[in-house]
């Protein structure tokens, strides 16, 4: 499950820096990296948007834990 949880935040911190690049230079990443909506870059889209989900769920979890001192992560930090 811990493997799942970070490999969730990575795919999430790549969506982030990739709509970062989009806002502030106008350059998408991935798409030029795998072109635009081609069943690869969709494919990654999809993934990096289901590492979102699990990282909110991941998150919210960690901060009920926190409250019991119970967290797997120790002080709930990836």
């Amino acid at each position: 499950m811990k493997f799942l949880k970070n490999t969730a935040y990575i795919l999430v911190l790549i969506g982030a820096l990739n709509w970062g690049l989009i806002g502030i230079f106008g350059y998408n990443l991935v798409g030029s990296l795998f072109g635009d909506m081609t069943l690869v870059s969709r494919i990654i889209y999809s993934l990096v948007g289901i590492s979102a989900i699990i990282t909110a769920f991941a998150m919210h979890q960690c901060n009920v834990a926190e409250r019991d001192e119970n967290c797997e992560y120790g002080r709930c930090s990836f």
